[in-house]
């Protein structure tokens, strides 16, 4: 078990490698110069002083190895420079906004889990009848809707519930605080966030709720299932206990991703919303021609997915215990 952990924790290095040489090589084939982009796009005239700061800051006038030397090492220190746009710390800007994208991601997970795993065990078990019928809607219906779409619905129907019922506080604060000590700030931050956080986890749960529907049938038809069913078991111990752990597996992996791809992919969500997440420092990095911001957003995005993928692989253990890491 932890020559399997080291062994994965060493893959990890060749993997961001793999993806730092991307990003770098990728982000230098824009046509042009991205200093002459950047000034020119504000507008403005601008001197050849300025261009060579410009280059200076963002190092496009040192050599090629140089450069990505210097952006490597920046993973490895976690100091990925300054803001082309603001002039602050790289590291700064995404920790203000990091927290904010980590929580819609967590309440939108535990979302969509309390809704998929449930329901999809029962369609499962009521195979072609009513209530299939009924989850089977619910999901197409999840997975057809856009999660931006549902929340402009959700926002509607907030307002027509602040017309009609005018002493509930309906509408949700537009100040998001990062100290959780205080029950107050958990209450202000828990109103900020649900919404998105259901019009989010509405669609992600319709994924999940499929695939465990789709892997409950197929592990109910197992031999091992007829057996413990034959030796006399309680059926919920044979659903809780054989089918639905084993069944898990490929389910546990959608949700995985899923909110390894909110930590990053939120971009219409937080602007209906109106919340300042990584998704919406995304758009502006690249409307603002930040070089430096874009390419540490797309690493931390790229390090969410490795480290989320390798919990997931020490999660299956528990999960199933047929399996054994060599």
């Amino acid at each position: 078990m932890y020559q399997y952990i080291v062994k994965r924790v060493l893959l990890m290095i060749p993997t961001l490698f793999g993806a730092a040489v991307l990003v770098f090589f990728l982000m230098r084939l824009i046509p042009g110069d991205i200093c002459e982009l950047r000034l020119a796009g504000s507008g403005a005239t601008f001197s050849q002083s300025a261009l060579d700061n410009c280059r200076h800051d963002v190092g496009i006038d040192q050599p090629v190895i140089v450069q990505f030397g210097r952006f490597v090492w920046g993973m490895v220190t976690f100091d990925f420079g300054n803001s082309m746009w603001t002039g602050r710390p790289i590291l700064h800007e995404i920790s203000l906004r990091f927290e904010l994208s980590l929580m819609i991601a967590i309440l939108a997970t535990i979302t969509a889990t309390i809704c998929a795993i449930p329901l999809g065990t029962i369609a499962a078990l009521k195979q072609d009848t009513w209530i299939d019928y009924v989850v089977r809607i619910i999901s197409i219906v999840g997975i057809a809707t856009p999660s931006f779409w549902f929340g402009i619905l959700i926002i509607f129907a907030i307002l027509f519930a602040t017309q009609w019922w005018s002493g509930v506080p309906w509408m949700p604060p537009i100040e998001y605080k990062s100290d959780w000590t205080t029950w107050a700030n958990v209450k202000n931050n828990l109103n900020l966030l649900i919404w998105p956080a259901i019009a989010t986890g509405y669609r992600y749960s319709a994924v999940a709720m499929r695939m465990t529907r789709s892997t409950m049938l197929e592990v109910l038809r197992e031999d091992y299932i007829r057996t413990a069913r034959a030796k006399g078991l309680l059926e919920r111990v044979i659903i809780a206990r054989h089918a639905l752990k084993n069944a898990m597996l490929p389910v546990v992996t959608v949700i995985a991703l899923e909110f390894a791809f909110l930590m990053g992919g939120l971009v219409v969500t937080e602007q209906v919303f109106n919340l300042n997440g990584l998704g919406k420092l995304f758009v502006e990095s690249v409307l603002n021609y930040d070089y430096t911001m874009t390419q540490a957003l797309v690493m931390l995005v790229v390090m969410v997915f490795v480290i989320t993928n390798f919990a997931v692989d020490i999660f299956y253990a528990w999960l199933d215990p047929r399996i054994r890491f060599r």
